[in-house]
């Protein structure tokens, strides 16, 4: 498998590590005390889908530029079908939620 950086072009997939699922939300507030939004916070922790098809990943260019990416993946056939950096994803975000 091949993944395009942004930044760096197209490389190896030994430069890369997968680090999570990229459409989960930290729960607001700090990890709580017992009682206080466990049941949230044990939901984000421990619980995880199996998706089938594309689905969004981050990754981290470790052996490159050293950027966070989100990269889509079918999860089906490891076909990458899009890739950009974090933080631009994380703007993005941001100006949505002001708006």
């Amino acid at each position: 498998m091949r993944i395009t950086c942004p930044c760096c072009g197209e490389r190896g997939l030994d430069e890369f590590s997968y680090r999570g699922d990229a459409t989960l939300s930290r729960p607001a507030g700090d990890p709580p005390l017992p009682g206080a939004g466990a049941e949230a916070w044990a939901e984000y922790v421990y619980l995880r889908d199996n998706p089938s098809g594309p689905h969004r990943e981050l990754w981290y260019h470790g052996a490159g530029c050293r950027s966070w990416l989100v990269v889509t993946r079918n999860t089906r056939t490891h076909e990458i079908l899009d890739t950009e950096r974090a933080v631009n994803v994380v703007r993005a975000t941001r100006k949505d939620a002001e708006a």
